[in-house]
């Protein structure tokens, strides 16, 4: 019996020219009435904002997300302060607050008739006060491009009477040319190599200084014992020789006393 009612329904609908409208959660859809013979046509002051309605099959229905909405767009060739053309990726999130007067004011291209084009001039002329270094490379001045733009879009949508609010606003890191960033690898690149061939000398200065020192203290060490060079180079000589064959040495070795005597070590051993 239900089933029957339904279709009974249906059926009257079709032959009295109605129509269905609904709205999902969380969107509102906006009644346009465009009656063939009487009465006016025009945007229905309230919308249809949760189930299903009916309405003649003349009349349209837009359908409004009221859910926060997110709108990007590149900016390639934006100029800084000092003629460097750079490109930003922008994002903007937006809420609309009142679906009837955004489509009766402004129609359903609402962003990309009335906010796309102002959005971009905004970034670009923020961008154009700065230059290149803060902007791309050390991105200090990101957040005060952000603030600035953020300002100006909440104060263009009071102005045009635009039912939105901003929810969020954001200027993406900027990329400059590739030959600039090319040139800035390789400048990072020769910084890189001039601290490490500072580091290299450094570590030689330092040997060079400890050879020194204890070439200095080998000196005065003979010059406290009344040597000669040729007698502490010997007495050198007896030491490496003791510390070789000693009791602590691994070397077993053999002495020849001939004058002018030269060790023989056995290394095999």
């Amino acid at each position: 019996m239900k089933i029957f009612m339904v279709f009974l329904l249906v059926v009257a609908m079709a032959t009295t020219g109605c129509s269905f409208k609904e709205a999902n959660a969380g969107h509102e859809v906006v009644l346009i009435e465009k009656p063939w013979i009487f009465g006016h046509g025009g945007v229905d002051p309230e919308p249809v904002r949760a189930g299903m309605t009916i309405t003649a099959v003349t009349t349209d229905g837009i359908d409004v997300s009221m859910q926060p909405m997110k709108f990007d767009t590149e900016l390639p060739d934006t100029m800084t302060s000092d003629g460097v053309p750079i490109t930003f990726h922008a994002i903007i999130v937006v809420q609309v607050t009142d679906s009837v007067s955004l489509i009766k004011n402004f129609g359903p291209d609402w962003y990309k008739n009335n906010v796309e084009e102002q959005f971009k001039t905004m970034v670009r002329q923020a961008v154009r006060k700065r230059g290149m270094n803060e902007t791309a490379i050390s991105t200090t001045a990101l957040d005060q491009i952000d603030s600035e733009i953020r300002d100006n879009l909440v104060g263009f949508f009071k102005d045009k009477s635009l039912p939105v609010k901003l929810i969020t606003m954001t200027v993406g890191k900027a990329n400059p040319p590739d030959a600039i960033r090319n040139q800035r690898i390789e400048t990072a690149a020769q910084e890189q190599r001039i601290q490490t061939e500072k580091q290299t000398k450094l570590a030689e200065d330092q040997r060079r200084a400890a050879e020194q020192s204890r070439a200095d203290a080998d000196n005065a060490y003979r010059e406290s014992m009344h040597l000669s060079p040729e007698q502490f180079i010997q007495l050198k000589a007896i030491e490496m020789q003791s510390r070789v064959c000693g009791p602590e040495g691994k070397a077993g070795c053999t002495f020849i006393q001939n004058g002018g005597a030269t060790p023989v070590y056995n290394l095999g051993k």
